[in-house]
């Protein structure tokens, strides 16, 4: 037990606590799907080779070795959705001020301003609203989704009132889809967004998972109307926020995307 604390380091306590933040992470991010139950299978296995390998017991030990020999490929291929939404979120700057407030500064340095009439978005929200007129909004940051752009029809117009009503009006052929603006501009409409498998309320329909999804895989901010009951929600970090007011959705707008007041 002396050799053992003498050979302890520093680095090996720092060492032990990134582990269990790359495991908390990676359970977050599989926690409610049936991934998890592959993930703690894996850990437990992990643990059993180490235990054997310790007691000496050979040939357990190559047994499980074995397995730990191949497992790498095994879990980049189970878990292939799941690394790459975890990718896609480490990526974006996003990213460190959800899980790190201590980040924010360079989380700051990797951000660049963004152009939004807010009041002519909101408008045409509360207007499509009292209508029930369902409506789809992706608002990018420095990701400008060309992916999910090109997956639409190409619109390049400034954001105006008149215009996302039209976009949206139920007999509009582009109504069916999402409307993606980048710097204060309808980027392109009906663009087609991956959905969310996680659960979503039972009021919630496709246009509410598809914001879940284009958020999860992406640093943008969704709006979503519902044409059900009128609603507005919004899509943020991978969380869905339920019948936000228009003063609400604009005070969240401006803070996310660090814009003056208009």
């Amino acid at each position: 037990m002396t050799t053992l604390f003498l050979v302890f380091r520093i680095l090996d306590i720092v060492d032990i606590l990134l582990v269990a933040v790359l495991l908390f992470a990676l359970y977050q991010i599989v926690k409610g799907t049936a991934a998890i139950n592959i993930l703690f299978g894996l850990v437990s296995l992990f643990i059993m080779w180490r235990l054997f390998s310790f007691l000496e017991m050979e040939l357990l030990t190559d047994i499980l070795g074995a397995f730990i020999s191949v497992g790498l490929v095994a879990l980049i291929i189970i878990f292939q959705p799941e690394i790459r939404q975890f990718l896609l979120a480490l990526g974006t700057p996003s990213f460190l001020g959800k899980y790190g407030k201590r980040f924010n500064f360079f989380a700051s340095l990797m951000e660049s301003p963004v152009e939004l009439s807010v009041d002519p978005l909101i408008t045409a929200c509360r207007k499509m609203g009292e209508l029930k007129q369902g409506a789809l909004i992706v608002i990018t940051r420095q990701n400008e989704l060309k992916q999910y752009v090109n997956t639409g029809d190409k619109v390049d117009a400034l954001v105006t009132k008149s215009i996302l009503e039209n976009i949206f009006y139920k007999n509009s052929p582009l109504h069916d889809g999402a409307v993606i603006i980048t710097n204060n501009r309808i980027v392109a409409a009906k663009c087609i967004l991956p959905v969310s498998k996680q659960s979503v309320a039972d009021a919630a329909g496709l246009r509410h998972r598809a914001a879940l999804g284009i958020t999860e895989v992406s640093d943008s901010l969704a709006i979503i109307v519902s044409e059900e009951t009128g609603h507005m929600s919004y899509s943020v970090r991978g969380e869905l926020f339920y019948n936000v007011k228009p003063t609400q959705l604009h005070e969240i707008i401006v803070n996310e995307f660090n814009l003056e007041e208009e």
